[in-house]
């Protein structure tokens, strides 16, 4: 098949954004297989075309979201694909879909974040051949969001690079925890963008009520706006809270920070509709605790491949799980290696792009039989 994939504007690609993270993982493995062009943003000291890892890249001008668009509409007409998906942008989807009536398009959802519930949305939903979405979760709020139409919709879990995200021996696990320069402390770890949804406060309070019972470190991987990384710095001042601010980590490279804590914390506040992070936490052999709401408790079962903290917006909640983790680490352990088993089963980039692959046959079947 000759595939093309739209990503949105903002980031570039190869990117370290979930949805980034995604459009690339799912196009290199879709390479192996059939002709697949990535349209994405321009990116300086990176060529407007190349080939990499068997992909085509275009890169297009997005100085501005409207001249992103324009030039992705009409690149995408300018080719006889057989498929077209376009990423979190509906009204971009649509824009595709009337240039090239007769091709497939397939709009694959990550977030609600961009689709308000607004007659212009509903729409532009309804130029969709498919809508993909990550969680069984994030249909059924698509679908209550616009319930006048049924959409069509299709469920397409996302995965993780298990080559990559692994559990490291013992004393290479050490070894890293000495280059990171972390004291010996049962560490936690939080991935992610640094607002406010993702509860970086509960977490911080959680953090600071486990230390009054064992020495405990927090290590926090992401980058926010310097307001709020601010306030955050203060509230670990004023806890006395043992803690490393990481910043923003590659996501060539982040799979190391996992191997290096003794459990992820996804303290989320609001709906997720995935939480990708916990799955390459699973991968790495790392305990998962979680907020128990969204796409996260299709990933994790409770008390056998990680916990989902029901009272999630309270910190003891948070704190009590950290405790029984640390004080039991062969259960930790279980835990953890039960989470690769089941990222290894079920939450590989491979059956992503092959569920993916599957939908796409599917349609480019019925587009001929209806010619």
């Amino acid at each position: 098949m000759n595939i093309c994939m739209i990503a949105p504007g903002r980031f570039p690609l190869p990117g370290s954004g979930s949805v980034e993270i995604c459009i690339w993982a799912v196009a290199r493995q879709l390479a192996r297989r059939h002709n697949v062009t990535v349209i994405c943003r321009e990116t300086p000291g990176q060529p407007d075309r190349e080939m990499l890892e068997g992909v085509r890249l275009i890169r297009l001008p997005a100085d501005t979201p409207r001249l992103y668009f324009a030039w992705a509409v009409k690149t995408a007409s300018e080719e006889p694909y057989e498929l077209i998906q376009v990423d979190n942008r509906p009204h971009l989807m649509a824009a595709v879909k009337r240039a090239v009536p007769g091709t497939p398009v397939v709009l694959f959802l990550h977030s609600l974040t961009f689709v308000p519930a607004t007659l212009k949305v509903a729409k532009s939903l309804r130029e969709a051949d498919l809508i993909a979405v990550n969680s069984l979760s994030l249909g059924s709020r698509l679908s209550g969001r616009f319930p006048s139409g049924r959409l069509p919709l299709a469920v397409v879990p996302l995965g993780a690079d298990l080559s990559r995200f692994a559990p490291l021996p013992e004393e290479e696990r050490r070894q890293l925890r000495r280059e990171f320069g972390l004291p010996e402390r049962f560490t936690v770890l939080f991935v992610g963008r640094i607002i406010p949804r993702k509860g970086l406060p509960v977490l911080m309070r959680a953090a600071a009520v486990l230390g009054r019972r064992l020495p405990v470190h927090l290590v926090i991987a992401g980058t926010g706006k310097p307001v709020y990384m601010r306030s955050l710095k203060k509230l670990a001042q004023r806890l006395r809270l043992s803690v490393s601010f990481a910043g923003g980590i590659p996501h060539a490279d982040i799979h190391r920070i996992y191997q290096i804590a003794d459990c992820l914390v996804c303290p989320s506040q609001q709906h997720e509709s995935f939480g990708l992070v916990n799955v390459e936490a699973m991968a790495s052999g790392l305990p998962v605790i979680a907020s128990n709401n969204g796409g996260i408790r299709e990933i994790i079962v409770s008390g056998r491949n990680g916990f989902l903290v029901d009272r999630y917006r309270e910190s003891s909640s948070f704190a009590r799980t950290m405790l029984a983790l640390a004080r039991d680490p062969e259960r930790a352990l279980s835990i953890g290696m039960k989470g690769r088993r089941d990222a290894t089963e079920a939450f590989d980039w491979a059956r992503t792009a092959g569920r993916l692959e599957s939908l796409y046959a599917w349609l480019c079947k019925l587009q001929e039989k209806n010619k």
